[in-house]
């Protein structure tokens, strides 16, 4: 091996990775191949930087998005060159709308190899377009005192990048020379504490928009908040001091972080998915004011209300500079910390009565009750009240998405106990779920998923590295063999085509997956053995699938006879005044 190749190639890398670490980043995704075995191998030789092995890069990708999303920092994500890295594009996609700190490391032919048929070469540069916030093509290795700068600029750059609001993705393509073998007994990583860094301050409100957004709220007299995913968790308490500052109904998304914790619940509404259905409410409690924190919650019903409402001021605070409006109705945009936003209203109160507050109150609870009273019979909705209600404090639950999140929405009522929901609502797909989840349980202490069949079957893959690398996890499969929600959609009526293309049952028995994975394995048929289940996978390590049975059809019409049960009790409590005694 020529000795000055190797040198350049060792130094340059080095360099790169102990700036990385020197900021912050000690974890990385390594999807094994032949080109990226300078970084690989400079990575694992740092005793910061903990290492995960996945063959499967698409399950990488997610695994690792699982862990920054738990953290919310940066990983690290490297794959050799050609289609590898094609693999992680569904999970770059999601970081990027769900602002989630990814660092994507590609390695690649060096430039005289692309486009000239050399095998395992494709055109890597600005593989993921515009879905990553920032790309770059690396230089190939040098070793001068400016190169070894550059490559640390290069990495701290990439951090602060992927760090700044709206948080996201970056990518790296590392082209590199044979030989691919660099010299670990030249590498001595330091211990600098103080290297380069990006420091990110706050987004303060302008005095001048201040007052006149102070006015604006002094005249409202109907405002309402709306939080959805993405919320800062450090922002929780400032927005429900803010909210019971001025009388203000909260609409908490499951995924916002504000429906359990030690904080107050007293003005946070949690069943809006269900009253908002009712054609005779929505008129009284048109707000004349909105604020939105956080992306659009996961209900269809409060985007159809927000949607469907006449003009009306709408003020979306986001920390960076990401457009989160899909109903247009934004009227004022607004690039504040949202703690900081809250902070700056919360010094007035302007009204007493607060009979407003007091008629949303009113409606929540009893559609609450409604709910509770309504559904009797077993089924996934009533599979998710009682996960929900089971789940021990400080456990972190992940959703798939289609008819698990909703169900979410439905029945995760307002709690004080230490409990955290995710799900991947960037894109709100099914793909990677079981590997995002994993991701997050290397950092929670009671971790359980809830997923639907045909998005378990999509991500089967991602249980390999649960077995690898001993990892803690309940896994809740609502088996209705097929795509539930799509028999919630007009596509249903079709019975002659609706099962081959949307239904799409499958007819598999995920006891053989448990056995191939070495997962405990459960088989639920009933309402008797659910909690049973439950109880003794909290007492088994790894992983343990509990199979949910359910029927589709029963499902829907057992969801549909509940809504149209409230709506019919919530109608004749509207018609004998009932709204009137909430502001009394």
């Amino acid at each position: 091996m020529n000795d000055e190749h190797q040198h350049k190639l060792t130094h340059y890398t080095a360099a790169f990775i102990e700036e990385l670490v020197g900021n912050g980043v000690d974890e990385v995704v390594i999807s094994p191949g032949s080109r990226s075995t300078p970084l690989a191998l400079l990575f694992a030789h740092h005793p910061k930087v903990k290492t995960y092995v996945n063959v499967d890069e698409r399950s990488a990708a997610f695994f690792a998005l699982g862990i920054a999303k738990a953290e919310n920092k940066p990983v690290v994500l490297l794959c050799s060159s050609g289609t590898a890295g094609a693999n992680y594009y569904p999970a770059i996609i999601e970081a990027r709308y769900a602002r989630i700190p990814l660092i994507v490391l590609t390695a690649d032919r060096p430039h005289e190899l692309r486009e000239v048929g050399a095998p395992q070469a494709i055109q890597q540069i600005d593989l993921y377009g515009k879905h990553v916030k920032w790309s770059t093509d690396m230089a190939l290795p040098e070793s001068s005192p400016s190169m070894l700068e550059y490559a640390r600029s290069s990495a701290v750059r990439g951090v602060g990048v992927s760090r700044a609001h709206p948080q996201g993705p970056v990518h790296y393509n590392f082209p590199f020379r044979e030989p691919l073998i660099p010299d670990l007994k030249q590498v001595e990583y330091s211990d600098v504490k103080r290297g380069k860094r990006v420091i990110h301050g706050d987004l303060q409100l302008p005095s001048t928009l201040k007052n006149e957004l102070q006015t604006e709220l002094m005249e409202s007299e109907r405002g309402l908040i709306v939080c959805g995913p993405g919320v800062s968790q450090d922002a929780v308490q400032s927005i429900v001091e803010f909210g019971e500052c001025h009388g203000l109904p909260i609409v908490a998304d499951p995924l916002s972080f504000i429906r359990s914790g030690n904080h107050s619940k007293e003005n946070i509404m949690d069943c809006y998915d269900t009253f908002l259905r009712i054609d005779e409410l929505k008129e009284v409690l048109r707000p004349d004011l909105i604020i939105r924190f956080g992306a659009m919650p996961v209900s269809k019903a409060l985007m159809l209300f927000l949607k469907n409402s006449p003009d009306i001021p709408t003020w979306v605070v986001s920390e960076g500079e990401d457009w989160q409006d899909p109903t247009a109705k934004g009227t004022d945009y607004i690039h504040c910390r949202e703690s900081l936003f809250c902070k700056s209203f919360t010094s007035h109160s302007f009204s007493n009565e607060h009979s407003w507050l007091h008629r949303w109150v009113g409606v929540n609870n009893e559609t609450k009750d409604l709910l509770l009273k309504g559904h009797q019979e077993w089924d996934e909705g009533m599979a998710v009240h009682q996960l929900l209600h089971h789940l021990p404090e400080g456990s972190t639950l992940f959703s798939s998405n289609s008819m698990p999140i909703r169900d979410i929405d439905t029945y995760f009522f307002t709690n004080e106990r230490s409990l955290q929901i995710y799900a991947n609502r960037g894109t709100n797909g099914i793909d990677g779920v079981v590997s995002t989840a994993l991701g997050m349980s290397t950092k929670a202490e009671s971790m359980y998923l809830l997923i639907g069949d045909l998005a378990f079957f999509h991500d089967l893959n991602g249980l390999l590295t649960a077995r690898k690398y001993q990892l803690d996890m309940t896994i809740v499969v609502m088996n209705n063999n097929g795509g539930g929600i799509f028999s919630y959609l007009p596509q249903a009526n079709d019975p002659n085509h609706f099962e081959d293309l949307f239904g799409t049952p499958m007819d598999l028995e995920f006891a053989h997956a448990a056995k191939l994975y070495g997962a405990g394995y459960f088989h639920i048929t009933s309402q008797e053995e659910f909690i049973p289940a439950l109880q003794e996978a909290d007492q088994r390590q790894g992983i343990n699938i509990i199979e949910v049975m359910t029927n589709r059809e029963n499902n829907v019409a057992n969801h549909r006879n509940l809504w149209n049960f409230v709506s019919r009790e919530m109608v004749n409590k509207v018609k004998g005044d009932y709204l009137d005694s909430f502001s009394e």
